[in-house]
């Protein structure tokens, strides 16, 4: 969350403020109706993101630093976007997947609301596409669409839409996978209560029927549109024209008759589809809509299992993987070299059992894994470790260089061990079954892996 990083706001909390065990180090930045920070969580040092619920239209701080409102007008206004802030909140920290912001907790205080999430470093499309238009080619657009896919499935599997899908809402992490930001609950709501929902939307990503009072109306679809609206802005510069201007006359040119270089006429197609005017033409799901583009939908298995070539998300190689970081395949290499990114998830995406420490594996590597190694200590005193998430089966042993290990996976089925840098080799028993993983770790970070019979 640092595109914004180090932009002014006038009505921001000043550098130092303290909740209880959250700092604010710096202002990343604002829109109509929040202000973003970035924080240090002094109880777990660690860096997060605080937004603070702050329409500034009608809304402003007082000296004592609580939100006060510009106008009595305003109070049914703030009250319901205030209420849907919180439900937000309480949204968001239903899911667990990689692709939505990871919400930690949220509270009300200064008669505002605030929201603690994740510290996510890296660009959104939009700043992306402005600075650096040559990187976001058909293969880059490949490589986001899968776990795109995987977030909005899971809003849509529980019933909700995100409402607010823009390149502005979209970061893409320093490891390539990217997040959708900020649900557009509190914005629709607002204008909901102040009759002004058009001004309220994003020009160009909002469909039809979100200018409209009938909540029926919104679906699946309607998030398909905006996302089909943020292609087209990646591949031309721009999105299409506002959809009640189509309403009245129909003047948008599909990609499939424009051609932009470089990009294939599938792909094409399926945006063309996606930005269909009337929400029965487009596609009906997510599903539907990465048929089209012949891609799979992201989630924890698909960063498992994924096989789709073109796509960031590639399966560690079967029983000996080495791994010295994820920062060297941030470029354009990460389809040709694996993307291991794919697998390094930043120790941000399973909640799990305790982590179990561990010793790293000296012996020879052709040695059979189910045999005993002696263990090596970290290099130094205090050396970082490497978070490595496996997944582990009903019935399963772990056994750890041949050393069985005490752990229970979490519900997601993950068990979680801290180890220092050095050889494992990873074995999951089940009778005769045997699964088995070889994993090189050169540096602390955090690793997600599936051993394979």
């Amino acid at each position: 969350m640092t595109d914004n990083a180090n932009k002014k706001v006038s009505e921001a909390l000043p550098i130092g403020y303290r909740f209880n065990e959250f700092e604010i180090q710096e202002v990343l930045g604002s829109g109509g109706f929040g202000i973003v920070y970035r924080a240090w969580d002094h109880q777990l040092e660690r860096a997060v993101a605080i937004k603070e619920f702050m329409p500034a239209s009608f809304a402003m701080r007082k000296a004592d630093l609580s939100i006060g409102l510009r106008g009595e007008r305003f109070g049914k206004a703030f009250s319901a976007g205030l209420t849907s802030f919180i439900d937000e909140a309480r949204l968001l920290a239903r899911f667990n997947h990689p692709g939505l912001a990871q919400v930690l907790r949220f509270w009300v205080q200064n008669d505002t609301a605030y929201i603690v999430s994740l510290f996510y470093e890296g660009v959104t499309l939009g700043r992306l596409r402005e600075q650096h238009p040559q990187k976001l080619d058909e293969a880059a657009i490949r490589r986001l669409l899968p776990m795109l896919f995987g977030a909005l499935r899971a809003l849509h599997k529980a019933g909700y839409q995100h409402l607010d899908i823009s390149p502005d809402n979209i970061l893409l992490q320093e490891n390539g996978l990217p997040v959708l930001l900020d649900p557009g609950a509190a914005r629709r709501s607002i204008g909901n209560v102040t009759d002004e929902t058009e001004t309220l939307l994003r020009p160009g990503y909002a469909p039809v029927e979100q200018y409209n009072d009938d909540e029926n109306a919104l679906g699946p679809w309607t998030d398909i549109y905006a996302l089909g609206a943020v292609l087209h802005t990646l591949i031309v510069g721009s999105p299409p024209p506002v959809s009640v201007v189509r309403s009245l006359q129909d003047n948008y040119q599909p990609l499939a008759e424009r051609k932009p270089e470089g990009y294939s006429l599938s792909l094409l197609q399926a945006i063309d589809r996606a930005l269909a005017l009337k929400k029965e033409g487009r596609p009906q799901s997510v599903d539907e809509f990465a048929a089209l583009v012949d891609l799979p939908v992201g989630g924890h298995d698909d960063l498992l299992n994924a096989d789709k070539p073109g796509t960031m998300l590639i399966p560690l190689e079967e029983h000996k993987v080495a791994v010295t970081g994820w920062r060297r395949y941030q470029t354009a290499g990460m389809v040709v070299a694996g993307v291991v990114a794919g697998i390094i998830i930043g120790g941000l995406l399973f909640s799990s059992s305790a982590p179990q420490n561990a010793q790293p594996e000296t012996a020879d590597a052709d040695r059979p894994q189910e045999q005993p190694a002696t263990a090596q200590p970290p290099a130094a005193t205090g050396e970082q470790q490497a978070l490595v998430y496996v997944r582990i089966r009903e019935g399963e042993q772990l056994l750890l260089n041949g050393k069985p290990q005490a752990v229970v996976p979490a519900a997601n089925g993950f068990a979680a061990l801290q180890l220092p840098p050095g050889q494992y080799a990873f074995t999951l028993k089940n009778h005769d079954q045997i699964r088995s993983q070889r994993l090189t770790i050169g540096q602390s970070g955090t690793w997600l892996i599936n051993p394979q019979s």
